[in-house]
């Protein structure tokens, strides 16, 4: 059975809106999802960069994320073809581990908890496939990358693209 690996934060959980609407309001700004295409916030405001990522080691930011549109009935009509693999790069906010787990299992409890994978550089996926919202994962991935639409991405042209979970849905069960 062939592997999917599926990066959590913009792919699965709707990562922006939340970190925009904190900074935002931390901020006094009005910043939006437009402003953000093809660029992440820090490169819009580079001198808030410490405090834009601070934002992400608040307790329970993590946690209550909101589930991108279809990815978990996507998800679970493709556990039935392929192996699933949840695959976030916790280490880089170590504090979200037990929040991200927590939002997993709440949202995703269909998947067994011993296929979630936090970890920090994915390239040690043993995967065919990783959707993922950043293309650096993709460089010493050895399997196909496949690009999941997010607003600081949408510059990027040298992946698989897919725009949403039904794109996921159709990729896969052709």
């Amino acid at each position: 059975m062939k592997r999917i690996a599926i990066d959590m934060d913009e792919v699965i959980a709707d990562f922006v809106p939340k970190h925009l609407s904190i900074f935002n309001d931390k901020f006094k700004d009005n910043i939006t999802i437009e402003n953000l295409k093809g660029k992440k916030l820090r490169e819009l405001r580079p001198e808030l960069k410490n405090e834009i990522i601070n934002i992400l080691t608040e307790p329970a930011f993590f946690r209550d994320l909101k589930v991108i549109k279809d990815s978990q009935e996507v998800i679970q009509e493709l556990s039935e073809h392929y192996e699933i693999f949840i695959t976030t790069a916790a280490m880089e906010f170590p504090t979200s581990f037990t929040e991200k787990y927590e939002w997993l299992k709440e949202h995703f409890s269909f998947l067994n908890d011993l296929n979630f994978v936090f970890c920090g550089d994915k390239s040690i996926i043993n995967a065919d496939f990783l959707i993922d919202d950043n293309a650096r994962h993709f460089k010493r991935f050895n399997g196909q990358g496949i690009l999941f639409t997010s607003p600081h991405n949408m510059n990027e042209t040298e992946y698989v693209r897919v725009n949403n979970w039904k794109e996921v849905k159709e990729y896969f069960l052709k």
